[in-house]
C-alpha cells in the first residue's frame, strides 16, 4: 500500500479513508463524456440509493428537490468551464425527508484526467437549519419591533381621546407603556418558569390592559373566558397570538377607531377550549385582507404547532372575528 510522505507522519490509504470518513465526507467521480457517477458506500447512504446500481447524474437528479433541480443542473453542467474550486449547496427529497447536501469540487476541463471530474458530497443539513433558525429570529425580531412602534403610536392616539391636559396625557401614556411592558413579559418564555400556570382571563386582561380607554371609552374591551389555569408553555404561545391580534387590531381595526370595541369570549368545545376574538365599530371592511404576511403566519404557526389547535377568520364590514381553537391536552403544559 502507497504511503504519503511529506516530511511529516505517514499517511496510507487507510489513514486517508479514516480521516474522510470522520469529516462525513463522501467521494465521487463524474464522467462528463458518458454522464456516469460513480461514489462511495457513504455516498450511496447519504442519498439513499442502494449501492452498486449503475448511476448517472441524469437519474440522480431525480432525487434533488424539484425547486433546486435545474439550478443544480446548470450548476454541474457549468462546473466544466470553471477555473478553480467551486461550491454548489441544494436539496434532496426522499419520501418526506428534505436533506441539504454541499457538493465541492475543482472544475475546469483542462485540469480532467480521463474525462473524468472528482469532488465531494457533504452532508450540511444541520448547518442549514441553523442558518433558517437564525433567519426566523431575525425576521421574528423585526418583526416585532415594527409592532412595538406601531403599538406607540397607537397607544398614543388612544390616550389622546381622553386626555384633558397634557400632563394628564403624560401620566396616562406612561401608565399604558408601563401595561405594555407587563404584557410584553407574557409574550416571551422566561427561565425557570416551566410548571407554573396563569389564569386565562389574567392573560387577556393584562394583554388589553394597555389598550383600552380609561376616560370616556373605558370599557370597550370586554373579556368573559371561563375561569380556567393553563400551563407556562400554553401562556406564552396564546399571550403571543393575542398579542399579535390586538396589535393588528390598533393598526387596522376597531382599536385604531374612536368607538370601535373587542369582545373576547370563551367556552369548552368537548375538551378543547375556543377563545372568539370579535371586532366591532373599525374602519369598515371591504375586502377579506391578505393573510399571507409574517404576522397571520406567526399566529397559525404558534397554534398549529405549539397548541395544537387551528386559526379561522371571519370578515363583516364591521369588523374580524377571531376563532382560536386551543387542544385541551395543550392547557397544562
Amino acid at each position: 500500500m502507497s504511503k504519503i510522505d511529506n516530511g511529516g507522519p505517514e499517511w496510507d490509504h487507510e489513514d486517508l479513508r479514516r480521516a474522510i470518513d470522520a469529516a462525513g465526507v463522501a467521494l465521487w467521480a463524474w464522467n462528463v463524456d458518458t454522464d456516469d457517477i460513480a461514489m462511495d458506500a457513504r455516498g450511496f447512504a447519504l442519498w439513499e440509493i442502494s449501492a452498486g446500481v449503475p448511476l448517472t447524474f441524469e437519474s440522480m437528479s431525480a432525487k434533488i428537490h424539484p425547486a433546486d433541480r435545474e439550478r443544480v443542473r446548470a450548476a454541474f453542467s457549468a462546473t466544466r468551464a470553471v477555473v478553480g474550486s467551486y461550491e454548489i449547496d441544494f436539496r434532496t427529497l426522499v419520501g418526506p425527508d428534505i436533506r441539504w447536501i454541499s457538493a465541492r469540487g475543482t472544475g475546469d476541463d483542462v485540469d480532467m484526467i480521463k474525462r473524468v471530474l472528482t469532488g465531494i458530497f457533504l452532508d450540511v443539513t444541520d448547518r442549514k437549519k441553523a442558518e433558517e433558525g437564525h433567519e426566523l429570529l431575525a425576521g421574528e425580531m423585526s418583526h416585532r419591533v415594527k409592532n412595538l412602534l406601531a403599538i406607540a403610536s397607537g397607544l398614543t392616539r388612544i390616550t389622546s381621546r381622553s386626555s384633558t391636559s397634557i400632563e394628564d396625557m403624560s401620566k396616562q401614556l406612561i401608565n399604558r407603556l408601563t401595561a405594555l411592558d407587563r404584557a410584553h413579559d407574557l409574550v416571551r418564555p422566561l427561565p425557570g418558569e416551566q410548571g407554573r400556570t396563569a389564569l386565562l382571563g389574567d392573560i387577556c386582561a393584562v394583554l388589553l390592559a394597555p389598550y383600552d380607554d380609561a376616560g370616556a371609552f373605558a370599557g370597550r374591551i370586554r373579556v368573559a373566558v371561563p375561569r380556567m389555569g393553563v400551563g407556562s408553555h400554553t401562556a406564552n404561545a396564546l399571550a403571543l397570538i393575542l398579542h399579535e391580534l390586538a396589535t393588528n387590531s390598533v393598526k387596522y381595526g376597531a382599536l385604531s377607531a374612536d368607538d370601535g370595541t373587542l369582545d373576547i369570549s370563551g367556552c369548552m368545545v368537548e375538551d378543547d377550549v375556543q377563545i372568539c376574538w370579535i371586532e366591532q365599530g373599525g374602519p369598515e371592511v371591504t375586502s377579506a385582507p391578505d393573510l399571507s404576511g409574517y404576522g397571520s403566519n406567526l399566529v397559525r404557526r404558534t397554534i398549529e404547532s405549539q397548541l395544537g389547535g387551528t386559526v379561522t377568520y371571519d370578515w363583516s364590514k364591521s369588523g374580524a372575528t377571531v376563532t382560536l381553537l386551543i387542544s385541551g391536552e395543550q392547557l397544562s403544559h
